[in-house]
Order: C-alpha cells, then sequence, then structure tokens
C-alpha cells in the first residue's frame, strides 16, 4: 500500500479494509494520540505496538480535536502532515483521523484484538479499555521512553 492508501480521513472509509483484514485471521492492535511533533519516542512506542499483532491501526485526533485537548496554538504540524508521516512508518498499518476528543467509537467500530497507548497511561485510563475487555480482547500499557515529547520539543523550539 502507498502512504495516502494507509490514510482514512474518517472511519467509514477505513472499514472495508479492516474487515477484510478480520476475514483473513489478521489480530488486530489500535492506538491513538494527536502525533504532532513525531520523535523517536512515538516511533519506538509504534514499533512495540505493532509486535503484538499483525495489523496497527493508528487512530489520529483531527487538528481540531487536538486544538481543544491542547490548546489554541497546537496541533504544529496539521493532520495531512501528521496522517501522512505516520502512514509512512514501517510500523503503521492504517491511519485513521478521527474527530472526537477520544477515540471510544472509533474504537467500538474496529473492535481491536488488543488496545495499547504508552506508559503514561495504566491500562484502567485507557479509554476504550472496559469494551475491549468484555469482547475478549487485551489492553496493553507499553514502555514509555523518558526525555521525548512534543511539549519538550515545542518549548525547545520557543527558547531557541
Amino acid at each position: 500500500m502507498t502512504i495516502q492508501e494507509k490514510v482514512f480521513k474518517n472511519t467509514t472509509a477505513a472499514l472495508p479494509l479492516i474487515h477484510q483484514w478480520k476475514k483473513e485471521g489478521f489480530k488486530i492492535v489500535f492506538t491513538n494520540g494527536c502525533f504532532d511533533l513525531i520523535h523517536i519516542g512515538h516511533v519506538l512506542y509504534l514499533e512495540d505496538a505493532k509486535s503484538l499483532g499483525d495489523k496497527l491501526i493508528v487512530g489520529l485526533n483531527s487538528d481540531t480535536s487536538v486544538s481543544r485537548l491542547k490548546g489554541a496554538h497546537r496541533p504544529i504540524k496539521d493532520e495531512f502532515n501528521r496522517s501522512h508521516i505516520l502512514a509512512a512508518l514501517a510500523s503503521v498499518d492504517a491511519v485513521i483521523i478521527f474527530e472526537n476528543d477520544d477515540p471510544l467509537e472509533l474504537i467500538k467500530l474496529i473492535s481491536p484484538e488488543i488496545l495499547v497507548k504508552g506508559g503514561d497511561w495504566r491500562p484502567d485510563q485507557i479509554v476504550g479499555s472496559d469494551f475491549v475487555l468484555s469482547h475478549g480482547g487485551e489492553v496493553r500499557s507499553l514502555r514509555f521512553v523518558e526525555g521525548y515529547s512534543t511539549t519538550m520539543l515545542e518549548e525547545k523550539i520557543k527558547n531557541s
């Protein structure tokens, strides 16, 4: 698949591909986030997520959602850039842009076998964990790479 074919502007557009993957028996891993300034922490986290299954789907907060969550000064990179950079990573099989502040609706539509977030989230704090567990799935909090964050990068840029 090309980078453009891995990016979906809504869940409805991605569902045929997800259904096909499930029909073929692939284990779906799902994560989500803003991924504003992608750094090595993100890359390692996504590689870890992918290693848990066959297909990694990343739910990406839309620009309006990021602004509501992080403030009017964010995102730094728009959703087109963020989604295509994510899709270019070998570990990522699909990127779905979503408008809500949390990915619960997206998780319910995808019904992944494994739901993951970074190590700064406890499994019981992860949005959608109850849903995934109730369907026999798994919820994991993956390692957190210290010293890397978009907020730290933003501050470094401002102060330089």
